[in-house]
């Protein structure tokens, strides 16, 4: 399975790479994320439970970022094994691009499954993938961005909650 696409987020280059190498939003960002530690240099370990058409599995894996061009592309890499329901790895190689807005982040993902996963067909398996690259980079959008959802009830009118950089700068 491959897919790509890309999306513009409203903050600098630096930024956005910083955020990719956060262990902490990477496991906000990850569906289904249970456990994440490690760091960007020696790579993830990470706990995902999810559910991919009737089979449920508790994945426990690897996830490494290489060809690191510091504020400009990286590779992620994953792999994860779900016991009886098989194996899934794949990676994503990821470009920032300045832009007046902020910066464009474009990504290609390559997934591959086996075991039972293997058995509920390609059709189930690509849309299960895209569904999970589109909802970590929404994720991850809305994690540098801050979202609306986040501004407190008493906040003024169209004042914006912080990205997570601002958050932990204070």
């Amino acid at each position: 399975m491959h897919m790509s696409s890309e999306r513009e987020i409203a903050a600098p280059p630096q930024e956005v790479w910083a955020a990719l190498l956060d262990p902490e939003v990477l496991k906000a960002c990850v569906p289904g994320c249970q456990e994440m530690s490690g760091s960007a240099e020696e790579g993830f370990e990470a706990t995902v439970v999810q559910k991919v058409g009737p089979v449920k599995a508790t994945f426990k894996g690897q996830v490494t970022l290489t060809d690191m061009v510091e504020p400009e592309s990286l590779t992620i890499s994953g792999e994860g094994k779900g016991g009886p329901a098989g194996f899934a790895k794949g990676g994503a190689d990821v470009k920032l691009t300045p832009t007046e807005a902020g910066t464009l982040l474009a990504y290609e993902v390559e997934a591959k499954v086996g075991g039972k996963l293997a058995q509920l067909g390609s059709r189930v398996i690509d849309g299960f993938a895209k569904k999970m690259a589109d909802q970590f980079f929404e994720r991850f959008q809305q994690a540098v961005e801050g979202t609306a959802e986040e501004v407190p009830e008493d906040a003024p009118e169209g004042e914006k909650k912080k990205g997570w950089l601002s958050r932990l700068k204070g």
